[in-house]
């Protein structure tokens, strides 16, 4: 007999695969030096002083979180720059993006994202009834004006990743303020900025700034990438005192977890441990777009802490045969990008196996 009573939009929907955990090989195959290149995970892991605030935390448990978050949405408005009332935690930014799409959308209206965006837009935006828009890319990235001519008055929100993930492009000042400037006001665009730490250009945006321009403009940061606290799961969303009232309704309570509130109050303020993550990853980043140029292969420009690159034949095989030596990667066919692998920036040694082993592998 066959489930009744169910939602069908949510029966249609393909649940999120997130990459392969080490746990998962080693039982699988039984392999003991694994290395992890899938999940965008920053490979310095966590600093001194976050292990020490989650150890004093652990030793009270059994009290509830505080759900307003005090802490450390004063710890955001001191380094941001904004008002305690712009900001809504979430257990990860995905939990911050989820609410922003039940808070806006209804079986009557549509959501806009860009081809080869990140799974969770598409997915946030049919778990409550919406229509899907997904706009063609450009060059792997997102066209804002085939977006901005996307929306019609059923539109209400759009989702656009500066940089992306899994293609790691990203857009410019000027396009986006041109983007943001034909939008009407009434649509909300949310800038997700999962990568931000780990840019460096003079003509990548700052959210929070163009925030003050545009009040329709939500902007979603995370604890899960540069600051290394992804097992966590602590992400935010920064915008209008009366947007994020609404999120605060729509928000479960206790969302975000004691430990991870104590974690990352500690790891905001520990900007030198950014500093080394991201100056890793740039050399990291170097030494894979080196070899992977070696091999000839197609490399997608990144700014994240990630390369997606083109493996010139069945994606799926190329991952198999890596997993079978120890390497987890992430194959980005789901993405609409067949044939190509996403692979996360490591410690060097780690970049330097998974080179040498795609290339017996090739």
């Amino acid at each position: 007999m066959g489930l009744v009573n169910i939602n069908s939009t949510i029966a249609g929907l393909n649940p999120y695969k997130p990459g392969k955990p080490i746990e998962e090989l080693s039982r699988e195959l039984g392999l003991t030096n694994i290395v992890k290149l899938a999940s965008n995970e920053n490979p310095l892991g966590v600093s001194a002083q976050v292990k020490e605030a989650i150890d004093k935390t652990s030793k009270d448990l059994t009290r509830y979180p505080d759900g307003s978050g005090f802490a450390l949405k004063r710890g955001l408005s001191d380094r941001l720059g904004v008002d305690p009332v712009q900001l809504t935690l979430g257990n990860g930014s995905n939990d911050v993006l989820d609410l922003i799409a039940r808070a806006t959308l209804d079986n009557e209206s549509e959501g806009v994202i860009s081809e080869h965006g990140f799974v969770v837009y598409g997915l946030a935006i049919r778990c409550v009834g919406g229509d899907l828009i997904t706009v063609p890319a450009k060059s792997f990235g997102c066209d804002l004006e085939a977006m901005a001519q996307a929306v019609t008055e059923r539109t209400k929100v759009i989702y656009i990743a500066n940089p992306n993930n899994p293609t790691g492009t990203w857009v410019r000042q000027n396009e986006l303020c041109a983007f943001l400037d034909s939008v009407p006001s009434s649509v909300w665009v949310v800038l997700d900025e999962a990568y931000f730490e780990y840019v460096d250009l003079p003509d990548y945006p700052d959210g929070l700034l163009l925030q003050k321009r545009y009040p329709n403009l939500v902007v979603t940061r995370t604890f899960s990438k540069a600051y290394g606290l992804a097992g966590l799961r602590v992400g935010y969303a920064i915008s209008s005192p009366e947007f994020a009232d609404i999120l605060n309704r729509v928000r479960q309570p206790f969302n975000v977890n004691s430990l991870a509130l104590a974690a990352a109050v500690v790891a905001l303020q520990d900007q030198e441990f950014i500093e080394t993550s991201v100056e890793l990853n740039q050399v990291g980043m170097q030494q894979i777009c080196d070899g992977l140029n070696t091999l000839s292969l197609e490399i997608i420009p990144s700014v994240g802490n990630f390369v997606s690159f083109n493996t010139d034949r069945s994606e799926s095989e190329v991952y198999q045969q890596l997993l079978e030596r120890g390497i987890i990667v992430r194959p980005i066919s789901e993405y609409g990008l067949p044939g190509f692998i996403r692979v996360t920036v490591g410690l060097e040694a780690e970049n330097s196996r998974f080179l040498e082993v795609l290339s017996e592998v090739l």
